[in-house]
């Protein structure tokens, strides 16, 4: 069951839980958009398909907070928020090793189509984020990112260029072990209404799982 966190007429707020698509891809496995679909369908009783507008994304093993738009003119407000980064997503993850205080990591990011996987190159496109160290236990450290941009992959590609891998990251962190669940989570998402053009903040708990339990913070 998705945890819902607000629903109007123009928008839905929900939990993407870890592990689920976002949308469905090649390997038809299920996904968070036609999931919401069929509880909107259920919902209100409607017949034929259901609109619901996918306006910004998060990796399938990350979850957190996510927007979606019940009409088109909402999904083209929010979007055009997205483009002008009006919208603003705060996320904690745990990088391993112990990093400084704060941070600002600007590098070009190159996605290579073939293998989904992002490198730092000349020729990718611009990526910014900023960082916040919050405590460090255990050779690993507690971090809160905002991202400046929204590029594939951005933050675990960034951190593990400086030497900082995620928790966790199959992809980008050596060290992975197997089992591991990689420590990112969208924890924070501000935007404005579509409609009523009001500023509106969704914050979740840190996820009761290793290593964020090893920081007792809300």
């Amino acid at each position: 069951m998705i945890n819902i966190l607000y629903e109007d007429n123009h928008i839905l707020v929900v939990e993407k839980p870890i592990n689920l698509l976002v949308q469905e891809d090649d390997t038809k496995d299920p996904d968070l958009l036609n999931n919401l679909k069929s509880y909107l369908k259920e919902k209100y009783k409607k017949t034929g398909n259901v609109y619901l507008g996918l306006v910004h994304r998060l990796d399938r093993v990350v979850g957190g907070v996510m927007v979606f738009a019940k009409t088109s003119k909402a999904a083209g407000r929010l979007s055009k928020q997205v483009e002008n980064h009006e919208l603003k997503k705060i996320y904690y993850a745990v990088v391993c090793g112990n990093l400084k205080e704060n941070g600002h990591l600007e590098h070009s990011l190159y996605k290579d189509e073939k293998t989904n996987t992002s490198y730092v190159r000349k020729e990718g496109k611009l990526s910014i984020l900023e960082y916040q160290t919050i405590e460090k236990k255990k050779n690993l450290t507690l971090v809160k990112i905002k991202l400046k941009t929204g590029r594939h992959h951005q933050i675990r590609v960034q951190f593990s260029y400086i030497g900082y891998p995620l928790y966790g990251d199959a992809r980008y962190n050596k060290n992975y072990q197997n089992g591991e669940q990689i420590a990112l989570f969208a924890k924070s998402l501000t935007f404005f209404h579509p409609t009523t053009k009001e500023e509106m903040t969704f914050t979740l708990k840190l996820p009761k799982r290793y290593p964020f339990t090893l920081f007792e913070r809300e």
